[in-house]
């Protein structure tokens, strides 16, 4: 019995650690999703200036909640091979409910009245010019109708994409080539997830062009493709030290039982 109750308390500890990675990381790249950001720049270079389809010109301008969603890729996968998809699901469906309660929150916070010493005390900026800061802190939070749908349903889309290509890409692999799976779930499911964010968010709700959106999108995407690349071995220094956190022997159980799992999308 005893035995039975640690391997069962680890099995949850391990669930619980790899869904909060999963959750506080989902949840901080759409609050900072909003923000476009230049990469040569903040590096001190000039903007690539890329020619593209003839008219289009890509500079390396990314959504600033692509930077941490190489955590989300990691813990999506190691979660679906040692709880299947019903593991994915599970923490997608919380995290897609808490993703909207916190811009639910920040609404009703921004429609406050601000304090008068509030707005007196941070009326200039660093450099003495007039300065509102409730105005700032409107502009910051307060995202869009169009982002938040759009970001809620790239979200589960990418989700319930990465999760299926992740179990047919195993049927095929077996417990061989972990790289294989992962890597190329998030590579086909990220493909999906960064053009729909983006229309939905910024074309069919906002004033964008398909020249931005495509422009944009490509980069986040190559960027999300470099790092899926590059973290692959992460994947494996993980599975090393749950295997010697759970045992040989459950982890492989936990692997076998995930993968025996129903293969459809849903």
């Amino acid at each position: 019995m005893d035995t039975k109750h640690t391997i069962q308390r680890k099995k949850t500890n391990l669930f619980i650690i790899l869904s909060a990675l999963f959750l506080t990381n989902a949840i901080i790249a759409e609050i900072i999703g909003v923000k476009i950001f230049s990469m040569e720049s903040t590096f001190g270079f000039a903007p690539a200036q890329i020619s593209l389809f003839g008219g289009m010109v890509l500079d390396f301008n990314l959504t600033a909640g692509a930077l941490i969603w190489p955590v989300v890729f990691i813990s999506t996968d190691i979660i679906n091979e040692y709880f299947g998809k019903k593991g994915v699901r599970k923490i997608s469906f919380i995290t897609a409910f808490l993703i909207a309660y916190v811009f639910i929150v920040i609404f009703l916070v921004t429609k406050l009245n601000p304090a008068s010493f509030w707005l007196d005390l941070n009326n200039q900026d660093a450099e003495g010019n007039p300065f509102n800061i409730d105005f700032a802190f409107q502009t910051i939070f307060r995202q869009g109708l169009g982002i938040i749908i759009g970001s809620l349903t790239a979200f589960l889309i990418g989700q319930l994409l990465d999760v299926f290509i992740f179990q047919q890409l195993r049927r095929v692999t077996g417990k061989r080539m972990i790289w294989l799976r992962a890597t190329g779930s998030t590579l086909i499911s990220q493909l999906i997830d960064s053009f729909v964010v983006l229309g939905v968010a910024f074309y069919i709700f906002g004033n964008w062009s398909l020249e931005q959106i495509f422009s944009v999108g490509i980069i986040n995407y190559i960027y999300k493709f470099v790092v899926a690349i590059a973290l692959t071995p992460l994947l494996y220094v993980g599975h090393y030290f749950i295997d010697k956190y759970l045992g040989k022997e459950v982890a492989e159980a936990m692997v076998d039982e995930a993968a025996g799992e129903d293969h459809s999308i849903f």
